[in-house]
């Protein structure tokens, strides 16, 4: 017996109080809790739902267990009419696998692709599905902030010409692309804060922490605070070249101002 495991990365957000609502599912979400979609939910959506789970997370992760690729799409295409910022182009994009496995014949296991335990419990599909779904989102925000660190590279190229090539709609566009970097990582993603479920179950805990360094969770967060914090001080050091650039102008224009008007006035006094 095993459980397969598929994790995509949507988008920035998804609101798990409107879905849960469109299932039938009353309770109010909180933000650090996920949502779970059982066979009965996903009827009409898969044509066989038998053991199949959707865990969909707040900061745009859904984790299929037991999918097959069309499924996942189906699944995918459904809930875009839920949230209209799901993208159905490449959605595999960010995305991971992983399997759990249970085996008597075989000593308990856990690695960066598979797991084996001698019996399953519910706690394990959370436990992997959260991590997953906080891995792959991880992965999404890598490749954004460096994206962010190429464009500013070409910034300091062209500032070694002496070309500031910047403006201020550009520089600020760039601060908000770094601060929604530090709040999906921080706020959205929840890295720094345990599943519930592993304050009251010792094994849930123990597995989380195991699969939390396995995925080097905490490391890879570290890299992207770091690569933010860098970003925030170039991109402060640009504001003030802008502004000192400004500056310069401001002083040049009143300079040519006042040079304009001492002419005119010695013009004025030699013609009369």
């Amino acid at each position: 017996m095993y459980a397969e495991f598929k994790a995509i990365a949507l988008c920035k957000e998804l609101n798990l109080n409107k879905i849960g609502e469109h299932f039938g599912i009353t309770r109010k979400f909180r933000w650090e809790d996920f949502l779970i979609l059982k066979a009965d939910n996903l009827q009409g959506i898969v044509n066989d739902a038998k053991n199949k789970f959707v865990y969909v997370f707040h900061f745009g992760s859904m984790v299929f267990i037991n999918f097959q690729h069309h499924e996942i799409m189906d699944v995918v295409k459904y809930m875009k009419k839920l949230e209209p910022l799901i993208s159905e182009t490449d959605i595999f994009t960010y995305a991971d696998d992983y399997k759990l496995e249970v085996n008597l014949e075989q000593p308990p296991a856990i690695n960066n692709d598979y797991m084996i335990v001698g019996a399953q419990s519910d706690y394990q599909l959370e436990i992997v599905s959260t991590i997953l779904a906080k891995s792959v989102s991880l992965d999404k925000n890598e490749i954004e902030v460096d994206t962010l660190l190429d464009r500013i590279e070409n910034v300091v190229n062209n500032l070694n010409r002496g070309e500031l090539g910047v403006s201020d709609e550009d520089l600020a566009k760039m601060l908000a692309k770094i601060l929604n970097f530090k709040l999906n990582t921080i706020s959205y993603i929840m890295l720094l804060d345990n599943p519930d479920i592993t304050w009251t179950h010792e094994e849930a805990a123990t597995l989380y922490e195991r699969l939390s360094l396995l995925f080097e969770l905490k490391e890879r967060y570290e890299k992207i605070r770091h690569k933010t914090e860098t970003l925030m001080d170039i991109t402060e050091a640009f504001s003030n070249l802008v502004h000192a650039k400004r500056g310069t102008r401001l002083e040049w224009a009143i300079i040519i101002l006042i040079v304009i008007e001492i002419i005119l006035s010695l013009y004025e006094m030699f013609i009369h």
